[in-house]
């Protein structure tokens, strides 16, 4: 089990970068690991879904995905936070909160931050190991 939550997120994706560099802003402990140098066997996590969404993976090593990462990541952090994480857990806007996430990643290469590319060198990676 990783001592501090892990948050698995896509570092090709510009995007998906800039909203990382956000997440390092908030007040919460959190590993930042770009799938593309994740040790997804140990975290038990399948290339498949780290392409396909953010995962959070807690110390006990429970693994969230996509809106329920956000959720989980939001609830991790100090006030006022956790409210909202936990309010995207309820099952109305959980659902919501999936449909969400789920045009966002379909649109993340149209999104603030993404590039023609949308390939980053791994030292530009937040939460990547340096060269």
């Amino acid at each position: 089990m990783p001592p501090v939550p892990v948050l698995v997120y896509d570092g090709d994706c510009g995007f998906c970068t800039r909203s990382a560099r956000l997440v390092e802003r908030l007040p919460v402990r959190v590993r930042l690991v770009p799938w593309q140098e994740a040790d997804l066997a140990a975290l038990r996590i399948t290339e498949d879904r780290a392409r396909h969404e953010i995962v959070w993976v807690d110390t006990s090593g429970r693994r969230f995905g996509g809106a329920a990462a956000v959720a989980e990541l939001l609830k991790h952090c100090r006030r006022p936070w956790p409210v909202l994480g936990h309010l995207m857990s309820l099952p109305v806007l959980r659902s919501l909160a999936h449909l969400a996430y789920r045009w966002v990643a379909a649109n993340r290469y149209r999104l603030p931050g993404a590039t023609p590319a949308c390939r980053l060198p791994a030292h530009q990676r937040p939460g990547a190991t340096a060269p």
